[in-house]
């Protein structure tokens, strides 16, 4: 019996490979003009702002990172690359109940990195110059500085350029010779929308639902970073998974 229309069809889309999604030229263009850049970033923030103000957020996990914010011991928030428009209601919801350590997010010293952390400056976050791949030796001193000051490191490991929830190695070795937790975290709104980027980012729309999701600390010991590293990709994803199914978006339970 020939194999239906739709059955082919079907094993056409299986073959092909996953479609690869670039950073758009014109926000290239945009961000490498300063005067553009800052004007756009604060346009950005001020999006974002109104949209955490009139989302219903719920909060799960929170006692997880107390020692972060409250305890005076510093650690590693780290959620994927895609979800870094939302996770500044983490800090927000934080700042609300009183936290006094300060949080600096990890950014990459090109433009789009920069026009980041000046979007999410507006709501108390700092910024430190680096990646999580190739940060190289000065932004690693920074980073260790900082956690010495007891400042928390928001990390996304993906990035700046991805692949997309592939982890590079600079989370694990970072906590491994710090000797602070990694607090793997995610979030997720129910009305979003996909931008067309190289990690598919997610970008919330205002009045809706959203999640914001802690999961249990990992130590990572000096000797046993590389063997953590999938630990750590996996509490991320289950932070994901977790967020999208308490959203509704994920059509299954949350993970234990």
């Amino acid at each position: 019996m020939a194999p239906s229309r739709d059955d082919q069809s079907g094993r056409n889309r299986a073959s092909r490979p996953p479609r690869k999604f670039r950073t758009p030229r014109w926000f290239k263009w945009l961000v490498r003009h300063p005067r553009l850049r800052d004007s756009f970033a604060r346009l950005v923030g001020r999006y974002l702002a109104w949209t955490y103000r009139t989302t219903r957020w719920t909060f799960h996990g929170l006692d997880f990172i107390e020692p972060t914010t409250k305890g005076g011991s510093p650690g590693l928030v780290c959620f994927w690359h895609e979800r870094l428009p939302m996770m500044p209601m983490l800090a927000i919801r934080a700042q609300q109940e009183g936290a006094s350590m300060p949080t600096n997010v990890l950014v990459s010293g090109h433009n789009d990195g920069r026009f980041i952390g000046q979007a999410v400056g507006r709501f108390g976050l700092g910024t430190v110059i680096g990646s999580s791949s190739k940060g190289g030796a000065a932004s690693l001193r920074n980073m260790l500085l900082l956690i010495r000051e007891g400042h928390n490191i928001a990390i996304t490991p993906d990035g700046p350029r991805g692949p997309a929830k592939v982890a590079a190695a600079g989370i694990a070795q970072l906590a491994a010779a710090t000797g602070v937790p990694i607090y793997p975290a995610s979030a997720q709104c129910r009305t979003h929308i996909r931008m067309p980027s190289w990690d598919r980012m997610i970008f919330p729309f205002p009045y809706g639902q959203g999640v914001v999701v802690c999961r249990p600390p990992i130590t990572v010991p000096r000797a046993e970073w590389a063997a953590h590293l999938p630990i750590i990709v996996a509490a991320l994803d289950a932070a994901c998974d977790e967020a999208d199914a308490l959203c509704g978006r994920g059509g299954g339970r949350p993970p234990p």
